[in-house]
């Protein structure tokens, strides 16, 4: 069974992240092909990248104490999800900075992910998709965009993600491919020793 990690974007007072969070651990629950980690950025207290070196540079090997126990957490996963609001047409500057403070540990692995605010953080998710392939991971084409409608529906009417199909759909084919990705990399990491 593979390990996937879901990386928690945001690290605000009353974010909405923790709603489309349950959701999404909720959907991984009728999986049998992998299980789900929540990896939330309020645990790991990163400070930002403050390396004498650039991650490329350093070949991975980081001084900081907390860089290096995300490093090791994002070492055991097989593939990751990451939850992302949409700030100023980009990704949350914590999300970034989780980016940041790790490297080799990203290699030749798949990311998807999950975006919400106006336009279902579609501009946050092109922006992590150009950071992971930095990192030499491979972005899958599947996302979850969570556009205003919804959002709103969830704050202001009392809705739940789960009551928007689209959504439901979405989320279920971003598990699909995130998983053939996942074990095709695997088998290659496998392989060829890295």
């Amino acid at each position: 069974m593979l390990n996937i990690a879901l990386i928690v974007g945001s690290t605000r007072p009353n974010r909405f992240a923790d709603k489309p969070k349950d959701w999404i651990v909720e959907g991984a629950k009728a999986r049998t092909d992998f299980t789900l980690e929540v990896l939330d950025l309020r645990d790991f207290k990163l400070p930002f990248f403050e390396e004498p070196l650039p991650p490329a540079f350093a070949k991975g090997v980081f001084t900081n104490p907390a860089a290096k126990a995300w490093g090791a957490r994002i070492a055991t996963a097989d593939g990751f999800i990451a939850l992302t609001p949409e700030y100023h047409h980009a990704m949350s500057a914590v999300l970034k900075n989780a980016f940041e403070s790790a490297y080799n540990e990203w290699m030749n692995k798949p990311i998807a992910f999950v975006g919400y605010g106006g336009v279902g953080a579609a501009r946050a998710v092109e922006n992590g998709r150009t950071v992971a392939i930095e990192l030499q991971m491979a972005p899958i084409q599947r996302a979850v965009h969570i556009g205003l409608e919804p959002f709103l529906g969830v704050i202001r009417e009392g809705r739940t993600l789960e009551s928007y199909d689209h959504l439901n759909q979405a989320r279920t084919a971003l598990f699909d491919q995130l998983m053939w990705w996942a074990k095709a990399l695997k088998a290659a990491r496998a392989a060829t020793g890295g």
